[in-house]
């Protein structure tokens, strides 16, 4: 809306009356810093400051200097940053941007003694947002999806389900943006690094396909494609545990395990159980 001659606001056309001009597609990055809000008060000007340094320095590292230095909207969270770029810079962002932003944060929290560390979650998306180039800007659909994705179930789930002095990064992208920038092969890695994710956000109206990537992982990751779990219970969608050779014994499913020139037993087992053990090509 602009402003009138008599200082009120000038409404806009109403939607679907007439034809406009899209905005200028974007690019759009977001972040959050896990467990912010339990940080002590004291702290949290602190990493509010250093999220965006953060950023900064893994784009010039990553060769990104420019996207940095153009960056549109760019407006702190407190607990984050969301800035737009050019969206062709998109597969560069994705890979080596994320793996560098790892990087980065691994040595940052190395190095800063007697501060906690600061892992984030990252958003990607892309799409038409204004850019009035004031605090107005880029406020949209698109944004609002991408701080949707941001506190989505399965990102929050691998950064709390990974090890914190390994996995300092997880991030999420929208469909559009993997399909855009991943699945098309511009970015330098391949698709099979990317889980496909149903994004579902707690007390939100709020689902979508998405994808995500996780530069250095170190915890369960197969879990993430069950819609509405938080963390995942160990269990595939078809009720199988990934690489353990069972199924859940409260079905009263038959399991099996094998184990080459011995035996192996992953626990308690209510029913039948069939080991198979390998010797000189055969089976007892």
């Amino acid at each position: 809306m602009h402003e009138q001659d008599n200082g009120l606001p000038r409404a806009t056309a109403a939607p679907c009356t007439r034809s406009r001009p899209l905005p200028p597609y974007r690019g759009i990055i977001a972040v959050d810093a896990k467990d912010f809000t339990s940080l002590p008060a004291i702290e949290h000007e602190v990493v509010s400051r250093t999220v965006p340094d953060l950023i900064r320095t893994s784009l010039d590292r990553a060769g990104l200097a420019e996207l940095w230095n153009d960056r549109k909207f760019p407006a702190s969270t407190g607990d984050g940053y969301v800035l737009g770029f050019d969206p062709s810079l998109m597969p560069f962002v994705i890979h080596p941007w994320l793996f560098t932003l790892q990087e980065v944060l691994t040595e940052f929290n190395i190095h800063a003694l007697g501060a906690l560390p600061i892992r984030l979650r990252v958003s990607l998306h892309i799409g038409p947002l204004p850019d009035t180039g004031d605090e107005f800007g880029g406020n949209g659909t698109v944004r609002n999806d991408t701080h949707r994705l941001l506190d989505s179930r399965p990102v929050k789930a691998v950064l709390a389900s990974s090890r914190e002095n390994v996995t300092q990064v997880a991030a999420i992208l929208s469909d559009r943006c993997y399909q855009d920038a991943v699945a098309s092969g511009y970015t330098g890695r391949h698709p099979d690094h990317f889980i496909e994710v149903p994004a579902t956000v707690e007390g939100k109206r709020f689902a979508q396909r998405a994808w995500i990537h996780v530069p250095l992982p170190s915890g369960p990751l197969h879990d993430l494609h069950r819609p509405g779990d938080a963390a995942g219970e160990g269990h595939r969608a078809d009720g199988d545990q990934e690489g353990t050779g069972r199924c859940d014994a409260s079905e009263g499913v038959r399991v099996a395990n094998s184990a080459p020139n011995g035996n192996i037993n992953t626990g308690t087992v209510h029913g039948d159980q069939r080991v198979t053990v390998t010797r000189s090509g055969t089976d007892t």
